[in-house]
């Protein structure tokens, strides 16, 4: 599993490359968790390299969803693969997470 970090203005874009499973998906949370301390952070998750998420990875995006609900934002997911989309219409989880098809419409939503 390999995770880049890119800085768009203001907003860091974490892209995580390959399957977030077990070890990689507890890694790349606590990356993302960190990322999102900050009062004023903008972060936004590219899956699009994504194959797959198991319910680590589910549980650790909720996590720091539910962190940024507490400040009256949402974590911005973009590019999500058609197996990770499915997996959270399966789970029922999409309303908790603001989706968007590219990074760029992403990043551009903190304009709003």
């Amino acid at each position: 599993m390999k995770f880049t970090e890119e800085q768009v203005g203001t907003v860091s874009v974490l892209k995580p490359s390959g399957t977030l499973v077990a070890e990689t998906a507890v890694e790349f949370t606590e990356l993302l968790g960190d990322r999102t301390a900050l009062p004023s952070a903008r972060v936004v998750v590219s899956l699009a390299d994504v194959p797959y998420m198991d319910s680590q990875a589910l549980e650790g995006l909720l996590d720091v969803a539910d962190g940024l609900a507490s400040r009256a934002t949402t974590l911005k997911l973009a590019g999500t693969s058609v197996t990770c989309r499915e997996i959270l219409e399966l789970t029922g989880l999409t309303g908790r997470f603001q989706l968007f098809s590219d990074v760029e419409d992403a990043v551009r939503s903190f304009l709003h």
